[in-house]
């Protein structure tokens, strides 16, 4: 079933300069997908669209079959997006006031943003720091947090946008983790890289972007020999004609 439809997406900026250029895609729930491609391709863009941050210039996102531009709000609460500068994110005075400021603006009632900010906390394994104030996480942490306050939203789509820029190998693998247990746990995950290596064994698609266009489209091993045409840097195992192997192996 389709749980995302975009249909003849194109933007452009106020300088004129065109972000993505005519995109048709259907995306089905429960998909793992990786969107790959160079600075500027337009992966950050085409993301920014899903949930209402940027508004067509031509064409329709649907969400569940509603356009995005006519319910932004449901939109939001179906997908929710994972920046790639975490500190963005951040605005609560602790992790527990941090993760409890999605579903407040929902207007909940407290016994319901108690129950969804505890399990929250829980699934990303943040539940013994609730009163530690953010700043004071690492990298990889902070990354989690951002996830956290994204899942007490409640959304089946999770988008991430270079998840795991800036991170050391720890922060990486505690994200990858993350990523995998919430794929496994039912939700649809996207997620934008120009480093495809760290994740790609786990999706069970691949898209790659250049100039605003999805230029390849399909099962992650019929085109990544391709990838560096593209300005994507292949993973190793790829060059050396073996299987790609997960980073948690």
């Amino acid at each position: 079933m389709n749980i995302i439809e975009i249909k003849n997406l194109s933007h452009s900026f106020l300088d004129g300069t065109l972000g993505i250029d005519g995109i048709n895609l259907s995306i089905n729930e429960g998909e793992f997908i990786v969107i790959g491609g160079q600075n500027g391709s337009g992966k950050t863009t085409l993301l920014k669209h899903l949930n209402g941050l940027l508004l067509p210039t031509m064409g329709a996102v649907l969400i569940e079959g509603v356009e995005v531009s006519r319910n932004i709000k449901k939109a939001r609460q179906i997908v929710g997006m994972v920046f790639q500068n975490a500190d963005s994110q951040i605005v609560g005075e602790t992790v527990y006031a941090d993760v409890a400021f999605g579903p407040e603006n929902l207007c909940l009632d407290r016994q319901e943003i108690e129950k969804r900010v505890s399990t929250a906390l829980e699934l990303v394994g943040l539940t013994l720091h609730a009163d530690k104030r953010p700043h004071l996480l690492s990298g990889g942490e902070k990354r989690r947090l951002s996830i956290a306050g994204i899942l007490a939203m409640e959304p089946k789509v999770i988008v991430f946008d270079e998840p795991f820029s800036s991170l050391d190998y720890p922060g990486v693998r505690q994200v990858l983790e993350q990523i995998i247990s919430l794929h496994q746990s039912g939700h649809t995950i996207i997620i934008t890289t120009h480093d495809i290596e760290k994740v790609i064994a786990h999706a069970n698609r691949l898209l790659i972007m250049q100039d605003g266009k999805v230029v390849r489209d399909g099962m992650p091993d019929k085109f990544l020999q391709e990838a560096e045409v593209f300005g994507v840097r292949a993973p190793c195992a790829t060059r050396l004609g073996v299987e790609v192997a997960s980073w948690l192996s």
